[in-house]
């Protein structure tokens, strides 16, 4: 059985995300790729039983600054086509929205989400979401619904934080791979939001991570299961 999943970044971060945790510990063989340093992502086949794209700076949209991003829009096609299952987080659901022809890009309002935020499921998206979950986000730029794609997820500033489209792709404007140590280099980044409309102080993020980052890790290793579960060897990751 196909027990490949690869990860595309668009950054340096060590591998020390819940994602990355997940797959190590079912048996995924998470084969992680960075297009925007050269890496060339091929063709999507047999070997490969899943995808995520993670977030990053880049503007999805703008493909003739950024070329390698041709690269993985051609790869989310192909996803798709072959019923691959796959999850955008941040800049990758913007980019799986883009492919899907939805609008991508700042909203009107000029808001942005840095810390940690209440999310909600819509009445479709109580199975993917059974109840609202404060989650980590860092991000100003928005997606529109694409056509076909169900809504999961809303926030008071961003109405579209999560979708579904067809049985196994799915895209969240937040970040739940992230934990408390990968939000604190967030934190001292040299990008961090401090200041714009709609972000939070230092002292309200630290308060809310430590209040909701165990029921974050809680649901997303039950969606990662959800997803990825079928082709994995290892048992299910368990919270200790």
């Amino acid at each position: 059985m196909s027990s490949r999943v690869v990860l595309i970044r668009h950054g340096d971060d060590p591998p020390d995300d819940r994602a990355f945790t997940y797959l190590s510990l079912r048996g995924l063989a998470p084969a992680v790729r960075r297009p925007y340093l050269g890496d060339h992502l091929g063709a999507v086949d047999d070997s490969i039983s899943g995808s995520i794209v993670f977030g990053g700076p880049f503007n999805v949209f703008a493909t003739e600054q950024h070329p390698f991003l041709l690269d993985e829009h051609r790869w989310i096609e192909q996803c798709l086509e072959r019923g691959i299952p796959l999850l955008g987080i941040c800049q990758g659901a913007q980019s799986i929205a883009h492919v899907l022809g939805a609008h991508v890009g700042p909203p009107a309002s000029g808001l942005h989400e840095f810390g940690y935020y209440e999310v909600t499921p819509t009445d479709a998206g109580r199975e993917f979401l059974p109840h609202p979950l404060y989650v980590p986000q860092a991000h100003f730029h928005a997606f529109d619904l694409p056509a076909g794609a169900t809504l999961l997820a809303q926030s008071t500033l961003y109405p579209h934080q999560a979708f579904r489209y067809g049985e196994q792709v799915y895209g969240t404007q937040f970040h739940p791979e992230l934990t408390i140590e990968g939000f604190r280099r967030w934190q001292v980044a040299d990008w961090a939001a401090y200041g714009q409309p709609g972000a939070q102080s230092r002292a309200e993020q630290d308060a809310l991570m430590l209040a909701h980052d165990r029921s974050l890790a809680t649901w997303f290793y039950g969606f990662l299961e959800t997803l990825f579960g079928a082709s994995a060897a290892g048992p299910p990751v368990q919270l200790t």
